[in-house]
């Protein structure tokens, strides 16, 4: 079957467009002309509207278009970071932009407001805690002021951002989480349950955290024999779904420890590949054949057997990172060292992944962060925005859905998830579901006032033993209300040795300032 880019005669674009168009239009009134004798009635009647039928699939996401924004809406002179790791560099939410950088003696990323554009100073504060390089970002669906950062150190740390943004840079993260042996190369947090995140390593290991109290609460350490290349939470967080070096996709569930489904050679080829959750319950991933073109995927894991939907598309050699907004089912991939972002719609009907356009430019990119729903303009029909890292600045591309009306777009626009989380970590541990809280973008999203994260270290031996937890952190034992008067009392000392600071200051320029006067006097006399 030829997909976009490998048809031998046509175009990428347009091969896969007459492949699921106009190609079975044609074929159809050419079948039914021969058999049109004298007398005889067509074996295949069309219509000319029949026929416009076929060409164009009816959806209100055709045209589709996208447009970088003008240069000095760009971030500009970032170092952006040159590790070789297939993850996106990137991460976004409606208050910041995140941006893995190069950093001498250590791994740091730049946190910028996103209404700070143009050239950024060199001195710009970051945030710099890990001694190797940072590979992944991940800000908290629940809280705009935190994100996590795996790094080559093999730690996972958590850091509060201030609500502006950094004045100086942050050394101190809120939590290190330890317990990886080798790098970490991914994290990623629960869609749903506050404070749970989910780190995974080039020691084969997945972690679940809960960061409310540094613990690592499920280790899955022997599920995977080879490299990890990317974990996907399902709509809900019950489940996750991997792509590992071994050729394999599989769906987990972590609090039972249990392999659900598994498929070998998902891709045949030996390079990357990538695996997601869709809103349904069907993964869809990305990776090679065996001839090394690019090929998609799409899987249901209650039979995995033979794919929904397979479709190569063309011979290049990045990485295809897969961008999912669950409410409009449409999938952006971009791959890396690509100048293109290519887009599909997911729907029921065959070929249940259809082409809709793909987004050029010039240069090529080197990681992409992709903005949650809630971060977009409505009153413009703004359905995605992407920030393309080029090698020395961070451009961002809007997606539209071109529409006359000046009215919100309600089919452009469902309910789409919130920042309010749907569970606590205790409840999600102890087994609980919940899809996410939906909000209305009908008036548009106002961030809201982010609660600090508090880190609340347990007795680990003191809690109620379970099954899946297999945890390697020793605490010290304390209870929530002693750590609370103890965490009150540092902080008056703290303030009290300040206040101190501040008055032997305001004495010792007293004294200057008077013997400067005598000294005047001397001169005037």
């Amino acid at each position: 079957m030829y997909g976009p880019g490998n048809h031998p005669e046509k175009s990428s674009n347009n091969s896969w467009i007459e492949e699921h168009g106009c190609s079975i239009a044609c074929q159809g009134v050419a079948l039914a002309q021969p058999h049109a004798g004298a007398g005889e009635k067509p074996l295949l009647h069309m219509s000319w509207k029949d026929t416009m039928r076929r060409v164009v699939r009816q959806s209100k996401f055709r045209h589709v278009f996208g447009q970088a924004v003008k240069n000095d809406q760009c971030y500009d002179d970032i170092r952006v970071s040159r590790v070789t790791w297939d993850s996106s560099f990137c991460a976004v939410n409606p208050r910041f932009v995140a941006i893995i950088i190069e950093a001498s003696g250590g791994g740091a990323f730049l946190v910028l407001p996103l209404h700070k554009t143009g050239r950024i100073d060199k001195s710009y504060p970051t945030v710099c805690g890990h001694t190797g390089p940072v590979l992944d970002i991940d800000w908290c669906p629940h809280n705009d002021q935190v994100i996590a950062s795996g790094s080559e150190d093999c730690t996972v740390m958590v850091w509060q951002i201030p609500e502006n943004g950094l004045t100086l840079s942050l050394t101190e993260p809120v939590v290190i989480l330890e317990g990886h042996s080798k790098r970490v190369g991914i994290v990623a947090w629960h869609p749903t349950a506050r404070n749970v995140l989910l780190s995974a390593g080039c020691d084969n290991a997945i972690i679940i955290w809960n960061v409310g109290t540094g613990e690592a609460l499920i280790n899955l350490d022997d599920m995977h024999s080879d490299m990890i290349y990317n974990v996907s939470w399902n709509r809900n967080g019950s489940l996750i779904c991997t792509a590992s070096k071994d050729k394999k996709v599989r769906v987990i569930d972590p609090r039972k420890q249990e392999l659900v489904a598994e498929k070998e050679k998902a891709h045949e080829g030996a390079r990357p590949m990538r695996a997601i959750f869709l809103a349904d319950g069907n993964v869809f991933t990305t990776g090679f054949s065996r001839m090394s073109e690019r090929q998609l995927a799409l899987w249901n894991p209650k039979n995995m057997q033979e794919p929904i939907a397979l479709h190569e598309m063309d011979t290049s050699n990045g990485v295809l990172l897969p961008f999912y907004d669950p409410d409009t089912s449409i999938i952006y991939l971009c791959g890396k060292g690509d100048s293109s972002i290519r887009y599909f719609e997911i729907t029921d009907e065959s070929p249940y992944v259809h082409y809709l356009n793909t987004f050029s430019s010039k240069e090529p990119q080197r990681g992409m962060g992709y903005m949650p729903k809630r971060g977009l303009d409505v009153n413009k029909c703004e359905i995605a925005r992407f920030f393309k890292l080029h090698e020395r600045k961070c451009e961002p591309i809007i997606m539209t859905v071109p529409r006359k009306s000046d009215l919100f777009q309600d089919d452009l626009y469902p309910d789409t998830a919130g920042p309010e989380a749907a569970l606590e970590a205790e409840e999600w541990f102890e087994g609980r579901n919940a899809d996410p809280v939906l909000i209305s973008l009908k008036h548009g999203y106002i961030p809201g006032k982010n609660r600090d994260l508090k880190v609340v270290r347990k007795n680990i031996l003191d809690s109620k033993p379970t099954a899946n937890k297999k945890c390697d952190l020793i605490n010290v034992p304390k209870k929530t209300t002693d750590t609370a008067s103890v965490q009150n009392e540092a902080k008056l000392d703290e303030i009290l040795k300040e206040i101190k600071s501040i008055k032997d200051t305001i004495c010792n320029q007293d004294e200057r300032i008077s013997k400067l006067e005598q000294q005047m006097a001397k001169i005037a006399a």
